[in-house]
């Protein structure tokens, strides 16, 4: 593999003032490449928001729900313009960010439960990220939600890799922001929180808190800031998956709520300690709520970037940040209301651009030059070839996705992806490729492999408004070729098209 050559910037005094005031200073000097080769790799922070959409960060277009740490962040570093999460919803999703496999090859394809109602657990022979940055010498940790297997199994965030976890293991259970209890390691913590039996849906903790004492944002801030502090204090590089929980709405609280006045519960799923700035503002009381969510999460960002540079690592850490799918219409939650997905057509559970491109920001004070913007086309799956360019170390063969270190540190030597590919098993179920500025969208692909395929030219046609499929049907033609080419069949039954039965 080859060395990389980092940029150390002689502007780290300028560059902390611009993560403070909100942006990078005009005059601010060129960052000094120098070949440190021979130096320590660098920490990885991966900020996963939950539900958050393409148009809900100020550097990306928002005008109304507050972002100033992550604008900051965007404002001096990098915003990758064409990123797109694994899926349209959470499990396959962060299956493909931690296997590096799109999700028409990932394990999990969809969401899902096993009998025990946690996730199906993932083989052993499946390598995720943790797995090969642990055994390259790297501290790891994951804070926050997994859902990607529960306790004991294979897949287990200590069993695949992870030095250290605490959050939630499964995705019901995370709905709850109030929960009773939270995990670390194989061990359930109790937090404070009350819930009743009248409040409890579940053995595993899904439900509504009766009593809330402790925020499972602000709980998981505050464990990924103790990471840092002892992760500092020897020589190895860390991983830290911080993986958040806002803006998820918590589905189950409408209804159990039903009984209680309006005024009681005016944000319904979107639970928040406090509505802060907009708590006199004259919105639906949802839309309050998700603004009060993500600012807050916003805010959490800040105060770890505060830290990485009290402890004076800030610039051997680089920090990505991204969501997981597009913004939801759940819990109350009006996704048009703040203009979630901003110029993009669909939410989360579609594979149109609002359901699965995501506003992704790369920041690494010192290498990346600050206010770069980048159209390179990339996704959840680049991640792991990505963090095993950074420690210098081979991906395992057999992974879909292409290390975009070129793109930080702004190199014209970037390889890119011939197509990038996506199914969904609900509503029919659904495929979709990205082929240059080519977009084809197949629905109800489970029951005909010769169904219809939409295309776009996100070129001229961003919204996907205007379906050109019968005027370039060679298009058409390559995209169906690629749709049946990019997947293997599932071993699992759910995650068969009916053809392939």
């Amino acid at each position: 593999m080859r060395s990389l050559t980092l940029i150390f910037s002689i502007g780290l005094t300028l560059l902390l003032i611009a993560c403070t005031s909100g942006g990078v200073p005009a005059d601010a000097p060129a960052a000094a490449t120098t070949d440190v080769s021979s130096v320590q790799p660098p920490n990885i922070i991966y900020i996963l928001a939950d539900d958050l959409g393409y148009g809900d960060l100020g550097s990306f277009g928002q005008q109304t729900v507050q972002t100033p740490h992550l604008d900051a962040m965007a404002a001096g570093g990098l915003r990758l313009t064409q990123h797109y999460a694994g899926s349209t919803v959470c499990a396959p999703s962060r299956c493909v960010l931690m296997t590096g496999k799109h999700v028409g090859n990932a394990y999990i394809r969809g969401n899902n439960r096993g009998d025990d109602g946690y996730e199906l657990p993932i083989p052993e022979d499946e390598v995720f990220v943790s797995e090969l940055l642990k055994d390259a010498g790297y501290h790891t940790a994951c804070i926050g939600k997994w859902g990607l297997g529960g306790p004991g199994s294979t897949s287990h965030p200590n069993a695949v890799g992870f030095d250290y976890f605490y959050g939630f293991l499964n995705h019901g259970h995370a709905h709850n922001h109030y929960p009773d209890y939270l995990w670390r390691n194989d061990e359930q913590v109790p937090t404070g929180n009350v819930m009743t039996d009248a409040s409890r849906l579940d053995s595993l903790g899904k439900g509504v808190a009766v009593e809330r004492v402790a925020y499972a944002g602000d709980l998981f801030f505050r464990e990924a800031g103790a990471f840092l502090d002892r992760a500092s204090e020897d020589d190895k590089p860390f991983f830290l998956y911080l993986a958040l929980s806002v803006p998820h709405t918590n589905n189950e609280a409408p209804r159990l709520l039903k009984h209680m006045p309006e005024e009681a519960r005016p944000q319904r799923g979107q639970e928040v300690p406090s509505l802060g700035r907009y708590a006199n503002e004259d919105w639906p009381g949802p839309q309050i709520g998700t603004a009060a969510m993500i600012t807050r999460m916003d805010a959490g960002v800040g105060e770890l970037l505060a830290r990485l540079q009290a402890l004076g690592i800030a610039e051997n850490t680089l920090i990505i940040f991204s969501s997981d799918n597009g913004p939801h219409a759940e819990g109350g939650n009006d996704p048009g209301f703040f203009d979630s997905n901003g110029p993009l057509r669909g939410i989360k559970r579609d594979l149109y651009e609002g359901g699965i491109r995501v506003p992704t920001i790369a920041y690494w004070p010192g290498t990346i030059e600050p206010g770069r913007l980048s159209p390179h086309l990339s996704g959840f799956q680049d991640l792991l070839p990505t963090a095993c360019d950074l420690a210098d170390i081979e991906p395992p063969a057999g992974i879909d996705g292409i290390s975009f270190v070129p793109t930080l540190l702004g190199s014209d030597q970037q390889p890119e992806h011939d197509y990038l590919y996506w199914e969904f098993f609900e509503q029919g179920g659904k495929q979709a490729v990205r082929w240059g500025d080519w977009k084809g969208i197949r629905l109800k692909a489970q029951q005909d492999r010769e169904s219809a395929i939409m295309l776009f030219d996100l070129t001229n046609d961003l919204g996907e408004q205007s379906n050109v499929a019968d005027q370039h049907p060679e298009v058409v033609a390559h995209i169906r070729r690629l749709m049946d080419q990019a997947r293997t069949p599932s071993s699992i039954d759910r995650f068969r098209f009916r053809w392939e039965q």
